[in-house]
């Protein structure tokens, strides 16, 4: 393929196998919200929603991974999210979909751009703009202009220093320290921690597999590695990552306890940056800190090239037809707004990590069934199913102030579902002459 075709942005030079399907999995599923969202998850849900955070988000990439397969065998030519909708949608339908495409997108790159920030903060004596203009920097050279080729050479170091961070430290302390000073200390001063007969718990999880599940149906960087992994290949692809991706949230609860272990602590956020003081070893520092920014960048990478691509391909072209060099030209030009914009907010807003997820958990939760009617359905969509998940998510909105987020969540979902199943009935019902 020739590098200087749009295609070789979109897709790169070649298709991916199993592993290195993976490996692009990782990079992108491994972020910062992963990161941020550990410590208060373990916090206030005790180990009990560490272990059920980590397994329900393996599980949403497992069951997308049979979709997966479902869509390369039904749209084999097409390349992203947005071709499908289109080939779907009415045009109503399609706006819709795409604006909330990218509402979440920008949500995505806001968390992560937020939690480079807060790292900035806490481990560099620099300012966080100053700090923030490198970082964004490197990700607009990387995930703006060169592409999913380059996007593919950084995967595999990034993969490789995160599991070398969450393999090695949790070693390296339990090594000096011993298994039982950590479990007698965590137990004296955060026994909540250990509590395992924990109902809320059990309601954050499977509300997790709900957000996560909707989150990975969503997402546009997903969606362009269905399409360049091997068709055969797709859903043992998606089954191994999801496998792989449980034993991070997991490795960094472990980081978390060995901070906590025989001490109070004032700041959530400030856990996990806290080991860095305890850490003795210059190599163990330096690999952690390459550890948090490879998982952000990588994120940051994907979703910024997705949504460029987008942009470019389904919103752009639609207006008019647009050259070669014109398509990498607004490539360029939608990548450096979006990312001048993410650190203008960045340096502004610092919101609650999980509290986001939990707020656009309503958005996830209700496009999960129309997205399903839409993908598996063979007959044309009536426009009432993509706006049944605008019904679903405003229904659960309205409904917060009576009753808790987790639950405005299920009612989300419960809404967009039951008129999904008005519609398919209605549409299967005899019409009488």
């Amino acid at each position: 393929m020739n590098r200087k075709d749009y295609q070789f942005y979109i897709s790169g030079a070649v298709k991916l196998g199993v592993s290195f399907g993976v490996v692009s999995l990782l990079a992108r599923w491994i972020t910062g919200n992963t990161i941020l969202s550990a410590p208060e998850t373990l916090v206030k849900y005790g180990i009990t929603g560490a272990i059920g955070y980590s397994l329900m988000g393996a599980l949403a990439l497992i069951l997308f991974g049979f979709l997966a397969k479902k869509i390369r065998k039904n749209f084999p030519n097409e390349q992203t999210i947005g071709d499908v909708m289109r080939q779907k949608l009415t045009p109503s339908g399609y706006w819709y979909i795409m604006f909330i495409l990218f509402v979440t997108s920008f949500y995505s790159l806001f968390i992560q751009a937020m939690g480079a920030g807060i790292l900035i903060h806490i481990i560099f004596p620099i300012p966080v703009f100053i700090g923030m203009i490198l970082f964004m920097g490197f990700c607009f050279f990387v995930g703006g202009v060169s592409g999913m080729q380059r996007i593919h050479q950084f995967s595999g170091v990034n993969v490789a220093l995160i599991f070398g961070a969450v393999l090695l430290i949790p070693v390296y302390f339990y090594i000096q320290a011993g298994v039982h000073p950590v479990y007698d200390g965590i137990k004296l001063y955060h026994p909540y921690i250990l509590y395992f007969k924990n109902m809320d718990a059990i309601w954050f999880i499977f509300t997790a597999l709900l957000i996560f599940f909707g989150q990975i149906m969503m997402d546009r960087a997903t969606w362009q590695r269905v399409f360049i992994i091997e068709k055969e290949k797709v859903r043992m692809t998606f089954s191994l990552a999801g496998g792989i991706w449980a034993t991070i949230p997991l490795a960094i609860s472990s980081l978390l306890m060995i901070i906590m272990f025989g001490r109070s602590y004032k700041n959530i956020y400030s856990l996990l940056f806290e080991l860095v003081d305890k850490i003795q070893s210059t190599m163990l520092i330096i690999l952690f800190v390459l550890f948090c920014f490879s998982a952000i960048s990588s994120a940051i990478n994907a979703e910024l090239h997705a949504t460029t691509t987008l942009f470019v391909k389904n919103m752009l072209e639609l207006f008019r037809p647009l050259t070669n060099h014109e398509r990498w030209k607004y490539s360029y030009i939608f990548s450096g707004i979006v990312c001048v914009c993410l650190l203008v907010i960045v340096s502004i807003l610092t919101p609650n990590p999980l509290k986001l997820l939990f707020f656009f958990g309503n958005i996830y939760a209700s496009i999960i069934i129309p997205m399903l009617y839409i993908i598996l359905s063979s007959k044309p969509i009536p426009v009432l199913i993509p706006y049944s998940s605008l019904i679903g998510a405003a229904g659960g909105f309205l409904l917060i102030p009576f009753t808790n987020d987790l639950k405005a969540i299920w009612i989300s979902f419960a809404i967009s579902g039951v008129i999904c199943l008005f519609v398919y009935i209605f549409k299967k019902a005899p019409i009488e002459s």
